[in-house]
């Protein structure tokens, strides 16, 4: 018995995690369904719901249904939905001129959405690649190259008429540089001063948004990729500075995209910065885990929950998924 305070040190750390109350009693990080955005793609046809093959579960919904899952988040305690949209292909040109109209598919989701559940947020993403024929963020030139300037014009009309319609967010995810900084104003000018700004400040050019593209029809249409205006994977200091000009800018919120593969930049953001720091599981991240559960590889509920509290660990405050609902109706349950 002499060797016994050695063999077994004073503290034992299994003792607490024996049971459940207590593994949540001691638990260093919680997640919670007002830690989720919901990340819905609409459509401008009648058809209610559309499957997207490349992402197993998900649709696109048509403006009633996005209605409907407004209402659906709000029961279940999701604080806010990002859209985005699918176009009729006949209403893409060069210059993504339909994102201008004030009737057209968001601002009339917006609409919707904000009648069925007045207490969600809506979140919009702006940026040209859904509406332009090449599939691009931007304008481009005669040799392909998207061009900066031209196109933050073209940004800020865009996230006008999203604040016109009702959004409370809008979000740049087009990286051109300087477009915070000319929105904000905008937005002030015209007298959305309440209106916040959600920078995708930290987004990467990654082969991750593959069923994304898919869901909003621009993957055969993108000619060429998106290296000369989204960040390369090898950069970290990078990012930090694209967040720092953007806090600067304006932004009241800034974005990580993607998500797993990028934990260490949600951290280094989130504890350098001190502000809202947002991170996107996107669609490649999303597609991957349903679809290996699909085979019966992997669980693939237990798997996703872990990777939404990976990122709320990691210090993000809100975390957009195409999961959102499922999580929220899994942690009210848990």
């Amino acid at each position: 018995m002499t060797d016994f305070p050695q063999r077994f040190p004073a503290t034992r750390l299994r003792r607490i995690r024996q049971s459940g109350w207590v593994r949540n009693l001691t638990a260093e990080t919680t997640l919670t369904p007002q830690d989720l955005i919901w990340s819905l793609i609409v459509h401008d046809g009648d058809t209610p719901l559309i499957p997207i093959d490349s992402m197993p579960g998900i649709n696109r919904l048509n403006v009633a249904e996005a209605a409907k899952a407004a209402a659906r988040a709000s029961a279940l305690g999701i604080p806010a939905i990002a859209i985005f949209p699918h176009i009729n292909p006949a209403h893409k040109d060069e210059t993504g001129r339909e994102c201008l109209n004030p009737d057209g598919l968001i601002p009339r989701a917006i609409k919707a959405m904000k009648a069925a559940a007045p207490d969600v947020g809506i979140i919009c993403d702006v940026a040209l690649d859904p509406f332009t024929t090449h599939g691009h963020d931007g304008l481009i030139d005669e040799d392909g190259y998207v061009l900066n300037d031209e196109t933050v014009d073209t940004l800020v009309k865009q996230a006008l008429v999203q604040a016109d319609a009702g959004a409370d967010i809008v979000a740049p995810s087009d990286m051109m540089d300087g477009r915070i900084g000319a929105i904000r104003a905008a937005l002030e000018s015209a007298g959305h001063t309440n209106t916040m700004i959600l920078s995708y400040a930290a987004k990467y050019a990654s082969g991750f948004y593959g069923p994304y593209r898919d869901a909003i029809g621009s993957a055969t249409a993108l000619k060429g990729d998106k290296q000369t205006y989204q960040q390369t994977p090898a950069n970290t200091d990078e990012a930090l500075r694209e967040v720092a000009m953007d806090i600067a800018e304006g932004a009241d919120m800034v974005m990580v995209k993607p998500g797993l593969p990028y934990l260490d930049i949600v951290q280094r953001v989130s504890s350098q910065f001190g502000v809202p720091t947002m991170v996107f599981q996107v669609s490649g991240e999303y597609a991957q885990i349903m679809a290996a559960h699909d085979r019966g590889w992997i669980d693939g509920p237990r798997v996703m929950m872990e990777a939404l509290m990976a990122f709320k660990r990691a210090g993000a405050s809100g975390i957009i998924t195409y999961y959102a609902d499922l999580a929220a109706e899994r942690l009210q349950t848990s």
